[in-house]
């Protein structure tokens, strides 16, 4: 159920409201003046600056004060508790936005912030499905949230949702984050040596075609997420060992903000195009609507059908292959669901990547895989026999002497890896271009001139690449054959 706000004030607040309060060493609480989007700025910015701001989004989770100067802010989290994010517009931005209608569209999502992350990021939350089936990464909180419009969540996206808000009026969106940091590390010992995530959102607004494609405004924050109390016990140790420095050291130091201002950053790669919304529906929860994922341009779906032609010369990956028919290699050898993470890479590209980047990005069985297929790496079958057909008299007669088939006979390979007789048998009538039901019986002939019958026992002792002559005796009733090899 959603809970609506009719107020249509304005709601961007004053320069004198962008003040936080942060705990000093000596426990008292004083103002300092934070900045629109970036902690690191000692002033407020001026008039001019500060009409120039489109949206500014804050969480409400307090900033570790364990972070040095200069360097990006850090929020706990806990598990599953829920985070109310304030969305806020400019008034002057307002404005603009009245010709193309009144409701945004904002996508917000948790993502890696280590970049090698960022790259097997599928891989890594198809892991976590896997070990929490039903579970999500991300959900939104709809009875505390507040003025969001027409929530949606794609059951194959676990990380994202959305949803439409009108920039007049009061709207907070209140997140809960299901993973923790340790789920996504070699060795869980624990929240403090967790990998960091990243609160991001997107916000867009409507187009002239009437699709929620325009971007507008990106803004991200650093979080680490713990266990359910882990949050509070980390800022409060974080706290602890930051009075036990001195002023000069703690001067290092960013102050503890209450709460977290998302900063400006670029918009997420795969974000359009957007699922379309029709503003004129009624509020509701519909996890039947999908943010569409789409391969990108050059990998096709399995349902596509591959041209024969080009599939015969991207066999092997080549140094000289280009990104589209690289994208076709890694679909025909069935690594389909990489190709958005190898979008931009040649053939060259891929070749010159080690074993441990391979795994590292793909994980240990698909990274195995996909190094063997790199490196043309081919099993060597457990038999090898060599075949040659007994030439017939009445074919030498016709050919003449002249021919080259009577002066010698040419041996063609035959590989087992069952070592069954009825593997010998399929490989025979694939050599002869007959059906394996027309062989009614092999036989091998002996020292003396006896013919041995051929089963699994003694096809498993023969010697590697063995050769033999075979001789086809044709029996018309039974419309079949009786091979002989010799």
């Amino acid at each position: 159920m959603l809970y609506w706000h009719n107020q249509t004030e304005h709601y961007w607040p004053a320069q004198t409201e962008h003040y936080h309060q942060y705990v000093t060493a000596n426990g008292g609480r004083e103002m300092l003046p934070l900045p629109l989007f970036k902690h690191e700025d000692s002033a407020l910015s001026s008039d001019h600056e500060a009409s120039a701001i489109t949206f500014q989004y804050i969480l409400g989770a307090a900033t570790s004060p364990a972070v040095k100067l200069h360097e990006e802010t850090l929020t706990y989290l806990n598990q599953g508790q829920s985070y109310e994010i304030r969305m806020m517009c400019n008034q002057n931005m307002r404005g603009l936005l009245e010709p193309n209608g009144k409701l945004l569209k904002s996508i917000v999502r948790v993502v890696f912030h280590d970049r090698r992350l960022q790259y097997s990021e599928h891989q890594q939350f198809q892991g976590w499905k896997w070990n929490r089936p039903g579970d999500r990464l991300l959900d939104i909180d709809i009875p505390l949230s507040v003025g969001i419009v027409d929530p949606r969540i794609n059951p194959t996206l676990l990380n994202a949702a959305e949803f439409l808000w009108d920039p007049k009026k009061q709207t907070s969106v209140s997140i809960q984050v299901h993973c923790i940091s340790t789920e996504f590390t070699p060795r869980k010992n624990g929240g403090e040596k967790g990998v960091p995530f990243r609160i991001q959102i997107d916000t867009f607004k409507m187009s002239e075609n009437g699709d929620y494609t325009e971007h507008l405004h990106s803004a991200s924050c650093q979080v680490k997420v713990f266990k359910p109390k882990g949050a509070d016990r980390k800022l409060k140790t974080d706290k602890e060992k930051i009075e036990k420095r001195s002023p000069q050291e703690r001067s290092k130091y960013q102050p503890a903000y209450e709460t977290t201002v998302l900063t400006e950053c670029s918009p997420w790669p795969d974000t359009p195009p957007c699922a379309n919304i029709s503003p004129a529906g009624s509020p509701g929860y519909s996890p039947a609507s999908p943010i569409p994922f789409n391969l990108p341009e050059g990998c096709s779906s399995p349902s596509q059908q591959v041209d024969g032609s080009v599939q015969s010369t991207i066999e092997h990956l080549s140094p000289t292959l280009t990104i589209q028919e690289t994208q076709q290699w890694l679909h025909l050898h069935r690594f389909t669901t990489f190709c958005k993470l190898f979008a931009n890479f040649s053939g060259a590209d891929l070749l010159k990547l080690s074993r441990d980047d391979i795994i590292q990005i793909c994980g240990p069985a698909d990274g195995i895989r996909l190094y063997n297929a790199l490196r043309l790496r081919s099993i060597r079958p457990r038999l090898t026999v060599y075949m040659c057909q007994e030439p017939q008299p009445e074919k030498e007669k016709e050919d003449g002497q002249d021919s080259p088939n009577a002066a010698m006979c040419v041996y063609k390979e035959i590989y087992l890896e069952d070592l069954t007789k009825a593997e010998l048998t399929n490989k025979l009538a694939a050599l002869f271009s007959i059906s394996p039901n027309q062989i009614l019986q092999i036989y091998r002939q002996g020292a003396t001139g006896i013919h041995i019958l051929v089963g699994d026992q003694m096809i498993q002792n023969l010697p590697d690449e063995s050769s033999f002559i075979i001789n086809s005796l044709k029996v018309d009733s039974l419309n079949g054959y009786y091979m002989i090899l010799k």
